[in-house]
């Protein structure tokens, strides 16, 4: 059974999970804190699945199954096999995801294709091969992975920050559609945490490096070698915010995950209505002026 606790979470029947990318980082840690709490784990890789079963002890209630999330085809087997196996799907994590670390100009068209194909078309495959089940049951969670780079862009980040910010986008329309249906969509912005990400498949560096940029995203690339597998953020307990998030019963349409996230989110409200009041009269200025003397 989950564990109740004081963020508006109470004891509930044993979920049934699907969790993409859950081969390695924060899939891996969200699948063993899901059957440690007691649920069902659909947990999906692209290769070996027998590997990672194994690497979970052959966990009774973890199903390994293969799925490249640019297959749609394959998502709705997954998720027509999920409720044939288990009789529903209570939470979908869309987790996989791949990082582009590049200027704005230096990616290319296809580098660029590839990062939103993973981050924000493939998301878009599984959420749609999931969402039928979870209109018909009226019930259920859709959990999206943004990143601290979907609430605030920064040099070196700006391509795949821009695909997280779609996640936000996305994510907030789906709650409003969704909420008459029993169903609830939360976007979760984690920022810096200590996994691979800067690390081998996970992430793409643009092949074409300008040196104008080197005080920018130039300085970027070496800073991410430099805190690869030194980052703040603790996995672990990033897996058991997502438990308590998955048991809620009244679940955040955001969540940023990290005193980083939270801090760099805080920065950026403050810079915006800096903004607003430097440039407020501009602001209130263009509307009709029908209009702005019925607002006056």
């Amino acid at each position: 059974m989950n564990i109740a606790d004081n963020n508006n979470v109470s004891t509930v029947s044993p979920k049934v999970w699907i969790i993409t990318g859950a081969a390695r980082g924060f899939g891996f840690e969200i699948t063993r804190a899901a059957l440690a709490s007691g649920d069902t784990v659909v947990a999906t890789v692209r290769s070996r699945p027998d590997e990672l079963a194994a690497r979970h002890g052959n966990h009774p209630r973890l199903h390994v199954t293969l799925l490249d999330i640019a297959d749609e085809t394959q998502a709705r087997e997954v998720a027509a096999d999920t409720v044939a196996r288990f009789g529903r799907i209570d939470i979908l994590v869309n987790n996989a995801g791949s990082g582009l670390l590049s200027a704005v100009e230096e990616a290319t068209d296809e580098e660029l294709r590839r990062n939103y194909d993973v981050n924000v078309f493939g998301l878009m495959k599984v959420t749609r091969a999931v969402l039928p089940h979870l209109r018909r049951q009226r019930s259920g969670h859709i959990i999206n992975f943004s990143s601290i780079g979907g609430l605030r862009a920064s040099a070196g980040w700006g391509l795949y920050c821009s695909t997280k910010f779609a996640v936000e986008g996305i994510t907030e329309a789906l709650a409003l559609e969704l909420a008459p249906l029993g169903v609830h969509a939360t976007v979760v912005a984690p920022g810096y945490f200590r996994t691979d990400f800067l690390e081998g498949n996970s992430l793409t560096r643009a092949a074409q490096v300008i040196p104008d940029y080197a005080e920018t995203s130039g300085r970027m690339r070496e800073l991410a070698s430099q805190i690869s597998h030194r980052q703040p953020g603790d996995p672990k307990k990033f897996a058991a915010a997502i438990v308590r998030l998955a048991a809620s019963p009244k679940p955040p349409v955001h969540l940023p995950l990290g005193n980083d996230t939270l801090a760099a989110w805080r920065a950026k409200v403050a810079a915006f209505d800096r903004e607003i009041a430097e440039w407020h009269n501009t602001i209130i200025g263009t509307d009709h002026d029908d209009v702005a003397q019925t607002a006056a």
